[in-house]
């Protein structure tokens, strides 16, 4: 099934799952049900299942409320997580549910702009009154969305936002960490791997969007003298030739591109989100030029792969990828939920159908907040945020995580860098974690 436009308007996406007592299915409202109402059906998610493991879930439902940016420039990964989430709440109610209780999921459409958030979390608090909540994707969108979390008392597990220092909700619970200074981590991460080559680049070129965590890897905290992806360069012999800053939301990648092109660095380090580096990649090619390693920090990553040759060894994070030897060391459980989101994103035309680190950023989101409600025995959401950071939460990609307030919950990270090569995205550093070897220029 394709799944239709969505309207440059606020749009709720609910999931109705079945209540029989012998078996699950799906139903949605009709056309001539939903036309006019403020908040429309725009699909419904669920999977019918004879005989669900845990028992039919029965009872009045558990709503839990987010928002994606399902139109605008981060639509392109709000997408996967959408297609993860469905997938992830679907299993949930073939398997008994919540306190054996059958979950709903509604969304609303953010349109990728942060000034949207605070407004869609309050409605789905105040006037929804959902029972639960979940982030939205991007940094600062999660940001937004943490304040009225707080100001309410919710628990939020976020799928995606690594900026430890300003998470300091102590109710927030992160899916993906860098650890607590992802600004040293993660471009200690990049040059260690680039150093391993036989011919490691000298020079470097930082292109950056001045937003949330991407700004924050290249340059910091405002005002501060601490370490960062440029001075840590620096300190390592690299020299930079340039840096370039550009606001959310830009698109015009022609006087950028001139600029890296004049500058000519060995590396380009593109702390990015969504689509933008593949707009960089190709405003380049449009000039002849393409620079000899280029990385993107938050990628959409089928974009990329849809470059051809242009986004061949391109770099990125990675904290997941289906490999095979990965997937069969894992064991039947991941292989499911690697073909199941496959199939699906492959009904939805996605460009890239691979479950990978945007997937997996929401798969653990939503297990953080099935581990809190089950391990509460209630929806007491100061309940669920003490046992959380009690008990912690066992993931299915990340093993057992702990929360620890101190470090604002982000725990030690296990984040790789993936490489495209011949068509592919694999990881490639460190090294006992590496599906193939850095390819360098």
């Amino acid at each position: 099934m394709h799944r239709p436009s969505v309207p440059h308007t606020m749009v709720a996406i609910l999931l109705t799952l079945v209540l029989a007592a012998c078996g699950t299915q799906t139903t949605s409202p009709s056309a001539e049900e939903t036309q006019g109402e403020p908040s429309p059906a725009e699909t419904t998610a669920g999977t019918d299942a004879a005989e669900p493991s845990g028992g039919a879930p029965s009872g009045e439902p558990i709503v839990v409320g987010s928002t994606l940016p399902l139109t605008g420039p981060l639509s392109a990964t709000g997408v996967i997580h959408q297609i993860a989430g469905e997938q992830f709440v679907a299993q949930l109610n073939e398997n008994g549910g919540l306190l054996g209780r059958p979950v709903e999921w509604l969304v609303l459409d953010d349109e990728s702009d942060q000034a949207n958030v605070a407004t869609l979390y309050e409605r789905l608090i105040s006037e929804e009154q959902v029972d639960l909540i979940i982030g939205p994707y991007a940094t600062p969108l999660i940001i937004s969305a943490m304040a009225v979390a707080e100001r309410h008392g919710y628990v939020m597990p976020q799928h995606t936002a690594v900026l430890a220092p300003l998470m300091t909700y102590e109710c927030q619970f992160p899916a993906w960490s860098i650890g607590p200074e992802p600004e040293v981590y993660v471009p200690e991460q990049v040059y260690d791997a680039l150093e391993s080559l036989d011919e490691p680049p000298s020079t470097i070129a930082f292109v950056t969007n001045q937003s949330g965590s991407t700004d924050f890897i290249t340059h910091g905290q405002p005002d501060s003298d601490g370490p960062n992806a440029v001075s840590i360069a620096e300190e390592r012999g690299l020299e930079v030739v340039a840096d370039i800053a550009y606001p959310p939301g830009h698109d015009d990648w022609s006087a950028i591109a001139a600029q890296i092109r004049d500058a000519d660095p060995d590396f380009v380090m593109m702390n990015s989100l969504g689509v933008e580096s593949a707009g960089l990649i190709e405003a380049m090619s449009q000039l002849d030029y393409e620079p000899p390693m280029m990385f993107s920090l938050f990628p959409a990553p089928g974009p990329l792969l849809g470059l051809g040759d242009a986004g061949e060894g391109h770099l990125s994070v990675s904290t997941f990828e289906p490999n095979e030897p990965v997937i069969e060391r894992m064991g039947d459980e991941v292989r499911e939920i690697v073909e199941t989101f496959e199939a699906e994103a492959e009904a939805e035309e996605l460009p890239y159908t691979a479950f990978e680190t945007q997937a997996t950023g929401s798969w653990t989101a939503w297990e953080i907040l099935v581990e809190g409600v089950e391990g509460a025995g209630d929806l007491d959401q100061q309940a669920i945020c003490d046992y959380l950071h009690e008990s912690g939460a066992e993931t299915t990609f990340h093993g057992q995580l702990e929360f620890d307030p101190e470090v604002n919950n982000f725990w030690p990270s296990d984040q790789s860098l993936k490489q495209i090569q011949d068509g592919e995205w694999v990881i490639v550093w460190p090294e006992e974690a590496a599906a193939a070897e850095l390819v360098g220029p």
